[in-house]
């Protein structure tokens, strides 16, 4: 089956079990991606897995979106190898309250990557068995892919222009 009807046919049968909860449907590249809500996201990977044969949890992981309403987002990438086709799932959480259940009842192998974006991102995944650092010590005292705090040190003397030709 070609690529745009089954991206239409996916489309179709989440718009009729989930309604309103799917929005910011787009095919950047083929690729079929929407936006849900927190409050089902475990239903809706429930779904794609078990009824759309998403058999393969490609990744999870995070974006950090400095000074807008949404904050953070939270992103799945899911496979279907029968049909060889993907789809990207997007979550929109608080960057003030970063919680978000766990994918780990739908997919085990959701635990490593449920904690990199925790260690990475520091998003609270509800219900994670295990949810530490994975990357970084413990005791570090930020989640480094947050835009928090500068990129480098504005007092190191070996990266003045000037040392440059700038």
């Amino acid at each position: 089956m070609e690529e745009t009807t089954l991206n239409n046919n996916i489309h179709l049968q989440l718009t009729e079990k989930f309604g309103e909860k799917i929005t910011a449907v787009s095919e950047p590249y083929g690729l079929l991606s929407f936006v849900t809500y927190k409050d089902v996201i475990i239903n809706v990977l429930s779904h794609l897995k078990e009824e759309l044969k998403f058999n393969f949890l490609t990744d999870i992981t995070a974006v950090h979106y400095p000074g807008k309403d949404h904050g953070i987002a939270v992103v799945y990438h899911l496979h279907n190898m029968v049909e060889k086709v993907r789809v990207r799932i997007k979550v929109f959480i608080s960057e003030q309250n970063p919680t978000i259940p766990t994918a780990t009842s739908v997919w085990k192998g959701a635990n490593w990557m449920e904690r990199e974006t925790y260690d990475l991102f520091g998003v609270q995944f509800e219900g994670h068995p295990d949810l530490r650092r994975i990357l970084n010590m413990d005791d570090l005292g930020v989640h480094p892919m947050l835009k928090q705090y500068p990129l480098e040190d504005p007092n190191r003397v070996d990266k003045k222009d000037e040392f440059f030709g700038r």
